[in-house]
């Protein structure tokens, strides 16, 4: 066999195996990521460190957007996850395991709130706990 032949055959090979996996990555995809995910780490880390947000709800949605935010980058540029790679099945499969880990942690927190609410509903009142006296008067200790 020639090397043209060698050649030839290598590329059909990989066409074979990796049909539409066209992953061109440069070093400048790396350094823009790398970039992004230092940024998207200081902000919060600013935020949270200066007191910049007082209202604790306000300042716990945007940590929380900061860090979905970070995900994708990281996803995209270090996991090079996009709709191209592997026919879209990587991220197809990303997206079904997000939609899965959120419905079980949205159900568990559900379910854990209606049990405390309908399974102990003296709970929130100590009072109800003392022994009572007889004639419907409290002890008093």
């Amino acid at each position: 066999m020639s090397a043209q032949q060698l050649h030839t055959s290598h590329h059909e090979h990989q066409g074979e195996h990796h049909d539409g996996d066209d992953l061109h990555v440069s070093m400048s995809d790396y350094v823009r990521g790398f970039v992004l995910a230092v940024i998207l780490t200081v902000i919060p880390f600013w935020l949270v460190m200066a007191g910049v947000i007082q209202n604790r709800a306000t300042l716990v949605v945007v940590l929380g957007v900061l860090a979905a935010v970070q995900i994708v980058v990281h996803m995209v540029y270090f996991l090079h996850m996009n709709g191209k790679v592997q026919g879209g099945w990587t991220l197809l499969s990303t997206i079904f395991a997000v939609i899965f880990v959120g419905v079980t942690i949205a159900g568990t927190l559900w379910v854990m709130f209606h049990m405390n609410a309908h399974m102990m509903p003296d709970h929130a009142n100590p009072m109800a706990m003392q022994p009572t006296a007889p004639h419907g008067h409290t002890a008093t200790p």
